[in-house]
């Protein structure tokens, strides 16, 4: 059964950074686009980055220039370095896999920017 685990959530401040790290038990982690998305309180689930496996990514608008998403296929783990952390950032962030037969998805990690 495959397994993703999120860590490096937390409270910080505004203008403040935390890296988020998505540890990956999965077969073939190289070949898939992976990502992160977010969900805050009474919001939807929304994309946040993703990765393909040539390295392509893709960011929301509202993370353009802040955020960094990056993948170790060796170490089957992915990353997300955050940077310049606005409140509106508060939500949890949740490691994805997609896959054409139905995506993996991790626990999630709460992430607060507040002063």
């Amino acid at each position: 059964q495959a397994q993703l685990v999120e860590s490096g959530g937390g409270l910080v401040q505004p203008g403040g950074s935390l890296r988020l790290s998505c540890a990956a038990s999965i077969t073939i982690f190289s070949l898939y686009t992976v990502g992160w998305y977010r969900q805050a309180p009474g919001k939807q689930r929304e994309l946040v980055a993703t990765i393909s496996r040539s390295g392509s990514t893709n960011y929301a608008d509202s993370v353009k220039g802040r955020f960094t998403i990056s993948r170790d296929n060796a170490k089957k783990t992915l990353h997300l370095q955050m940077s310049s952390l606005k409140p509106e950032d508060t939500a949890v962030y949740y490691c994805n896999v997609a896959r054409s037969i139905g995506d993996y998805w991790g626990q999630g990690t709460q992430v607060t920017v507040s002063s």
